[in-house]
Formats: C-alpha cells, structure tokens, sequence
C-alpha cells in the first residue's frame, strides 16, 4: 500500500509534475477565456430572444416537460434573457482569466466548466463540435489537478486523455467505409473539402498527388502507432510530443478549428518532464483526502466510463444495454467523450448559400467566414469559431435532407428580423425581402494558373434551390 501510495502521490522524482501542472492549468484558463470570448461575440444572434434558434422558448419547454437537470444540465434555465446570455458569456471570460492569474484556479476554472456546459445544452446544433467536448473534459481532470505538489495519478489520466484524442480518431480513419485513409487518397481532398480552409489550404491542395498520399499515410501512423509511445520513458515522450505538436500545427496553418488544435498542443505539456522546463513549482505534502483508494477509484470511474464510449466504434452491436444506458446517463455532462475526427473525408465541397429575394432580384449574402466570393482569400480566423458558417458546412454534406432546426431558424429571421443577425453578415442585409432561400453550389479550387490570371481562389458551379420561405406568411 504506501509503495501504491508513493506511486500515485509522489512518483520518483521525475516525471511530469507540479511545473507542468502549473503550465497546463495556465493553457486551459486562457483556452477557456478564448472560448467564452468567441461565444459572447456571437451568442446574441444564435440564441437570442431574436437568434436563430431561441433559447428561452426552449428552456421554457424543458420546464414545462419536467426534464430534469440530469438530463438537461444548465444554469442558463435561470437566466435566459439576452443580456444574461451575453453577461454570463463574457462572466466565464472573468472566471478564466481569474484562474490563469491564480486566483483560486481550480475553483474558477470548475465554474467556467459549468457555466460551459450550461451554453452547450442551451445551444444544440451550434455546441456540437469534439472541441467542446474536449474542453470539458480537459476542465473535469483539471479540477483534480495539484500545482504545488506531484500526483502522478492524474498525470496519468491526462495522458490517457491525449492518447484517446489520436488514437481514437485514428481507428475512426482506419475503419472508414471509404477506405480514403488506406488508399492515400484522403488528403487530396482535405483541404479543398475542410469546413473554413485558410489560404494556406489552397496552396497545399496543389501539391503533388503523391504527396497528398504520403500525407494520408503518415497521418494513420501519427494517430495509431505514435500515441503508443504516450506511456513510455522520457525519449519516446519527447518524440510524441515533436509529431503531435507538427501535427496540430500543421492544422492551424491550413484549417479553422476554433480553440481545437490549441488546447490540443496544451494537452502535449504532459509528455514534458518537470526538469525539460526553466522553472520549478514547490513541493507540499500530499493532502490527506487523497487516499490511494479514493484515487484508484476516480482513475477506474475514469477509464471505465472511457471505455464505454469508445465502445460503439468498435463494436456497436456487441454493446450491451447496461452499457448504452451508462452511456446515455453520462452524455448530457459531456465529461468523458470520444473523439473521431475526419474518420472519412467529405468528396465534394457543397456551400449552401444564403439568397434574398429583392425586387424580383436574388441577391446572395456571403457569412463572413464561408467561401463565398469565388476572390475572397480562405481566411485565418481560428482560434475565434464562427459556429453558424462551421455549421452549415454540416448542412452541405447532406443538402437534400430535411433542413435542420437552424436553417429554419436562420430563413426566419432573415424574414422577421434580419437587424438581430446582421453580426453574422459582412455586407447589410435586405430590411424587409420579399422571399428566402437556400442556394447550393460546388466550390472546388481555381487552378494556380486560373488564380495568377483572376485572382480567383473557386470555382463556383450552381447545384440548384433548397429551402425557401415567403416572407408574406410571416408577416
């Protein structure tokens, strides 16, 4: 038992410990402060009391239902008007940046995690990302966390949390039906397919064939062999570390990805040792509520509850109902997650674009982000996510279904109120249009040479009308 008890408390001397703790614990309050900030700035058009999808007609719904906060976690139940909304957005900001200067870190941190949680249930379609998740997921650890003292065990989880980021998206990729990832072809498309390319993309989208297949092949290496060495000695970490951070780096120069790819270079500081950095953090006792049980006990919650949602990748059938119940107990909180990022990649790039109808005119309204204008540069807008442009290019992998809940919503405003949206819009929109619509194009990129002689970075080829609203029926 107390070599068990050394071993979760103290380790031997060496290893990731308080320095690093001290590091990660600064990365995630700014992560979360980045978060908030990009939510704030748009929160009041999204979910609104004139956004696109509402909240409080929704938390209305949710009382007058009786779902429980078990089912349905949020603070925001209490405060769903627009100021609270856009107060309590800017509110989790404070609460990062209180934690990153060290006032109570673990405390303000474990409150920005709730109030998180609280706008991903509010939100729905826009909180949808692995980000969010991982966020969350990030903070829970977090709040076990110690700065002043080593606790391998928690270490230890955070590693294991690492190693579920690659090597789950790794057997996502490896499983695809596609086959893209084994074939080579998967980064051919990649970067004129991802949902906010940079312009960056588009200069390596040009790049040889063959290379885009050493990409792809390298890619399922990264994600299914190096993530092994997650749990060996300090060499092997240290090239773990150098290949992940490439990796991420690589997806911020060429995609948006919100606070993704920065939180996950933030995870990498737990394949660093105390001594690889230029400072130090003091060394207390451990506290006496760590006892060694008590610490097994969160580790096997903790890899259990890992275990169980990685298991419909594996073996959706074999996956008995215990184990979907846990499952479905578990995902309102978000706090043990599994990631599966691009398991295949998108053939074709479907915009689908926004249309007024004004004076027997249809005149398109680029969002700010999206492709748009066939001349607009692919823009670097990361680590700020614009979540209805991300959003829509879910809707343009599947544009012949039923629109989703916030298309409806996004057609309806643009009718009703389209001043309450115009945040979301570069150029003014119509003040009172006689229809909406949804326009679907294929964008695909211009060749270099197209590029040199127009300045034009798409192609742009008309697809054809999806949803449509006349306006007079609202009015």
């Amino acid at each position: 038992m107390q070599r068990l008890q050394r071993w979760l408390l103290e380790g031997d001397g060496h290893g990731s410990g308080p320095a690093v703790a001290w590091l990660f614990q600064k990365l995630l309050a700014l992560t979360q402060a980045i978060a908030f900030a990009s939510l704030a700035v748009q929160v009041a058009p999204l979910l609104g009391s004139r956004g696109i999808l509402p909240w409080a007609p929704f938390a209305t719904l949710l009382h007058d239902q009786h779902v429980s906060q078990l089912n349905a976690p949020s603070v925001l139940r209490f405060a769903t008007s627009d100021g609270a909304l856009v107060g309590l957005a800017w509110m989790g900001v404070a609460l990062a940046l209180l934690a990153m200067f060290g006032v109570l870190p673990r405390l303000m941190l474990g409150l920005g995690g709730l109030l998180y949680l609280s706008f991903i249930t509010a939100g729905r379609d826009f909180f949808t990302f692995q980000w969010d998740a991982m966020l969350l997921e990030c903070t829970l650890l977090a709040l076990f966390l110690p700065t002043d003292r080593p606790a391998r065990w928690i270490h230890v989880l955070f590693r294991v949390l690492l190693f579920k980021l690659y090597f789950e998206s790794g057997i996502a990729k490896w499983s695809s039906q596609l086959g893209d990832w084994k074939s080579g072809s998967a980064m051919t498309l990649y970067y004129e397919t991802a949902p906010i390319p940079t312009w960056l993309a588009y200069v390596m989208h040009h790049l040889p064939a063959a290379w885009h297949h050493l990409e792809s092949w390298a890619t399922l290496v990264l994600e299914l062999g190096v993530p092994l060495l997650i749990f060996g000695p300090r060499w092997p970490k240290r090239i773990a570390l150098a290949a992940f951070s490439f990796f991420q780096l690589a997806d911020l120069l060429t995609a948006n990805y919100g606070f993704f790819c920065y939180l996950s270079l933030a995870l990498g500081v737990f394949l660093l040792d105390d001594r690889d950095l230029p400072f130090s953090r003091p060394r207390n006792p451990p506290k006496r509520w760590e006892h060694p049980a008590l610490l097994v006990g969160i580790m096997s919650i903790y890899l259990f509850l890992s275990a169980i949602a990685v298991w419909p990748m594996l073996a959706p059938k074999a996956m008995p109902e215990w184990a979907r119940a846990v499952r479905r107990a578990e995902a309102p909180f978000w706090a043990v997650n599994v990631f599966h990022l691009f398991g295949s990649i998108t053939t074709m790039r479907i915009e689908p674009r926004i249309q007024t109808l004004e004076n027997g005119t249809w005149v398109t309204h680029p969002l700010r982000y999206e492709p748009g204008p066939p001349d607009r540069a692919p823009p670097f807008v990361a680590p700020h996510q614009p979540r209805l442009d991300f959003q829509l290019w879910f809707y343009g992998l599947r544009p012949r279904g039923q629109p989703p809940e916030y298309v409806d919503g996004l057609l309806e405003q643009l009718c009703r109120d389209p001043a309450a949206i115009q945040k979301l819009f570069p150029d003014p929109l119509a003040e009172k249009p006689d229809a909406v619509r949804i326009n679907f194009a294929r964008y695909t990129f211009a060749t270099s040479e197209e590029h040199a002689q127009t300045g034009a970075y798409w192609h742009v080829q008309e697809l054809g009308v999806g949803p449509q609203l006349h306006c007079a029926e609202l009015r």
